[in-house]
């Protein structure tokens, strides 16, 4: 039993939610963060074993909002020990077939979550880490930052984006006790995977793995809990692929 500060981004479902069940499990106090979704996350707190846990919601695309969401978790918590930035979103726009002004949109939604608002959030939890001595920081990449997303260019881009700010961000905050990891799945079995799963391609996308199947939410959590652990500070700036070798990357 660890008994950490936990703040989990889009922690409301999918492998947020999954990441935030394996910390509480492990005796861990966890921030759930959700973006519009407050009954599914009122739903996640339920659940959750032990106590201490909470509720904090924000948009990441506004600044503002990610330091007061990030403070009032803090503040309820008793600082920011580890930091998982799992929030993104994820919209189709192939080059090809979307308007201009629907390609600006994309690039700008997308980026304004998955990059910039993830680093607002790292920036206000390093202020606390630092205060509390040191921390542990897990960012939820995608396989599709090395792969190429044709269909979601903005998002392959974002990821591959945050790959180089947590490497980056494992040189600056060594000095500090902070450590910097990510994990890169492939399709996990999600919310946001389920219509295509479910669809005609479902039966070719689990047959890109040689297991012939996708991640589980829980096999993510599992790793993020480990690279979030006392063992685990010489895989800072360490990028993990969770694809089940469907995509090898050398």
């Amino acid at each position: 039993m660890t008994n950490r500060s936990v703040l989990v981004t889009g922690a409301s479902r999918g492998i947020g939610r999954a990441v935030a069940e394996a910390f509480a499990s492990a005796g861990d106090r966890v921030a759930i963060h959700h973006r519009a979704s407050a009954g599914l996350a009122a739903e996640v707190l339920a659940s959750l074993p032990g106590t201490g846990h909470l509720v904090v919601q924000a948009e990441l695309a506004d600044a503002a909002a990610v330091l007061e969401m990030v403070d009032a978790a803090a503040a309820h918590l008793g600082g920011i020990d580890v930091l998982v930035n799992n929030a993104a979103t994820y919209t189709a726009h192939p080059i090809t077939e979307v308007s201009y002004e629907q390609w600006q949109s994309a690039w700008r939604d997308t980026i304004g979550v998955n990059l910039v608002g993830t680093a607002n959030v790292t920036w206000c939890a390093v202020r606390h880490m630092i205060a509390g001595g040191g921390g542990r920081i897990v960012n939820v990449s995608s396989r599709g930052a090395f792969r190429g997303e044709p269909g979601q260019p903005a998002y392959g881009a974002s990821k591959a984006g945050l790959n180089a700010l947590g490497q980056s961000l494992a040189v600056a905050l060594a000095p500090h006790n902070i450590t910097v990891a990510g994990v890169a799945p492939g399709f996990v079995e999600t919310d946001m995977a389920a219509a295509h799963l479910q669809g005609a391609r479902g039966d070719a996308i689990r047959g890109q793995s040689p297991f012939g199947r996708v991640a589980r939410p829980d096999e993510i959590a599992a790793a993020v809990l480990y690279l979030a652990s006392p063992q685990a500070e010489w895989a800072t700036g360490a990028i993990l692929d969770l694809n089940g070798a469907s995509y090898l990357r050398t």
